[in-house]
């Protein structure tokens, strides 16, 4: 850790001053230089160490105690009052967080980070007038970073959903938004995920007023639409576009992304097949097709696309393969997996060939290319630790229990504490409800790494759901969430053991929250089973049946099912 290095560097420094006086110095003299240099870096080091060692284990409510007492001990130190802040505000101490915050305006006054900061601390206390003043000033800034700054306070800042959609509105309203279309179009995207219909409404139709001929907002305004019940409007919207993207391959693929995400996937197709066509263009097409289940679709498109690789271009055979065993045709997937000549692409390809292997019923031979990975000295390590992690799944699939856990035991063998290979054999014990072997993995994972966040996040999340020990469960989150405190799956456990541990209101705020940042069935079935157990059964049913949308046999949504009967 480089602060303790000043300590020898302050002593020699000491002993260089008093070998220089003209007294001779003794024994005592020495050690209470000594001391003294020591004393010197105490105010500032000892609670700072403190605050880490307490982060480390998660816990955040004595970390944020730890760290304002370092900033408070060094005279200059933004980046300590900065850390003090923001441990503050995760573990919700605001009376901290206010204190950190003025240490770090004092020592950083025009910081952008700060000021951001100020913004989120703001809006987390609800006070709208002062965080709108916070975040104008930043959108107004000479720096032309300064709206992202602003953006990103809105994200993070809001214990109340309500706030930081009152705060966006009365910046629309002080015209305080810079004249960009991209920081229009973030903004405006952030009003769509608020579920504040009006204020959507009124930020696409200034978004419009400001930007009428540019088919980038036809694209959020159409999002818009959508969200408001308006479907017909929106795929009219769209329809408009398509003459004016075939000339455009970043914008023909927005476009198709947009049908995609309105549920029409055979338009974003369509959308997809005019113009030029590379790897890529097939890829997105053969997605889409899949999608829809359009079997024949997919069969056309794999005609014309295997028409056009007479060359062996790596990217092109290894794209046929996964359309043919999409399809089905594991031979022919196997035979254009072999072809791929070389390239990134060809570990991927052998990978994926042996896999085609086992789904046509030839376990032995896709056993056989899998250890022949395995014991190739010519491949990168990561390929053959992947070799690994497949015949593990390979075996699972075959209800080869043992032959899972052996696979992996292998491959820890080969590879000792490889973290990819623990925390597959942690799901797999996971699986099996061996919840004390899954812990002993994933901490082993955390010997070696500390700060894994997808092991500390799986670790709490199992702990949480599987287990009493809620508490160990949050610090655990708690250390995840310091390392990417926006992350919606982290987001997503945060507030499953904040049900867990009765705090219901809090809960729901978290998981509403993770789920606005990643539409995914398990966070909306995690928000419908904590609305129904507060007795909102109306909302609850819509969370359910967003999560059946996303994803009918989801394990989340399938308990909710079976322990309610929603």
């Amino acid at each position: 850790m480089p602060a303790l290095i000043r300590i020898p560097s302050v002593l020699l420094l000491g002993m260089a001053a008093l070998s220089a006086s003209a007294a001779p110095v003794t024994g005592q003299e020495a050690a209470r230089a000594l001391t003294q240099a020591e004393a010197a870096l105490e105010p500032s080091l000892e609670p700072a160490l403190a605050g880490e060692f307490a982060l480390q284990a998660g816990k955040l409510e004595q970390a944020a105690a730890d760290y304002l007492r370092a900033a408070q001990a060094s005279t200059d130190d933004a980046g300590l009052a900065e850390r003090a802040t923001r441990i503050a505000m995760l573990a919700n101490d605001d009376v901290r967080a206010v204190q950190g915050l003025a240490l770090w305006q004092q020592r950083a006054p025009r910081s952008l980070a700060m000021r951001s900061a100020a913004g989120a601390l703001a809006i987390r206390q609800g006070k709208v007038d002062q965080a709108e003043r916070e975040l104008e000033a930043l959108l107004r800034d000479p720096d032309p970073r300064g709206w992202k700054f602003a953006l990103a306070a809105l994200i993070g800042g809001g214990q109340d959903p309500a706030t930081p959609a009152d705060v966006l509105d009365a910046l629309v309203t002080a015209d305080a938004i810079p004249p960009q279309i991209e920081a229009w179009q973030e903004f405006g995207r952030l009003a769509l995920r608020m579920e504040r219909p009006a204020l959507a409404r009124r930020m696409v139709d200034e978004v419009v007023r400001r930007f009428p001929d540019e088919p980038r907002v036809a694209l959020l305004h159409a999002s818009q639409l959508q969200q408001a019940g308006r479907g017909d409007e929106a795929r009219a919207l769209l329809a408009g576009l398509e003459p004016r993207v075939r000339g455009d391959v970043d914008l023909r693929n927005a476009l198709a992304i947009a049908y995609d995400s309105m549920n029409e996937p055979s338009a974003a197709e369509r959308v997809l097949s005019t113009g030029p066509q590379d790897v890529q263009s097939f890829g997105m097409r053969a997605s889409l097709l899949a999608k829809q289940g359009d079997t024949a679709g997919l069969a056309a498109l794999y005609s014309e696309f295997s028409r056009t690789a007479s060359k062996p271009d790596p990217a092109q055979r290894l794209l046929l393969g996964k359309i043919a065993e999409y399809l089905k045709r594991y031979a022919e997937a196997v035979d254009w997996y072999h072809s791929v000549p070389g390239g990134e692409e060809r570990s991927e390809a052998r990978l994926r060939a042996a896999n085609a292997q086992a789904l046509l019923g030839r376990q032995d031979l896709a056993l056989s290319e899998v250890h022949a990975m395995q014991s190739d000295a010519s491949v990168d390590d990561e390929v053959r630790r992947d070799a690994y992690l497949l015949e593990a799944e390979l075996r699972l699939r075959a209800d080869d229990a043992a032959g899972e856990l052996d696979a992996l035991a292998r491959g820890l063998a080969a590879y000792p504490d490889e973290n990819a290979l623990l925390y597959a054999r942690a799901l797999a014990w996971e699986r099996r409800d061996d919840i004390p072997r899954a812990e002993a993995d994933l901490r082993k994972i955390l010997v070696t790494e500390p700060e894994n966040v997808a092991a500390l996040n799986a670790l709490g999340y199992t702990l949480a759901d599987r287990t009493h020990r809620y508490r160990e469960a949050l610090e655990l989150i708690d250390r995840a969430r310091v390392a990417e405190p926006d992350n919606p799956a982290i987001i997503d456990s945060h507030g499953w053991v904040l049900y867990r541990l009765g705090r219901n209101e809090e809960a729901l705020v978290q998981l509403k929250r993770a789920y606005q940042l990643s539409r995914d069935a398990e966070m909306a079935a995690h928000v419908g089973e904590v609305l129904w157990v507060m007795g909102r059964r109306d909302e609850a049913r819509d969370y359910f049946e967003q999560s059946n949308r996303l994803e009918p046999d989801n394990r989340a949504l399938q308990r909710v099912r079976e322990t309610f009967n929603p």
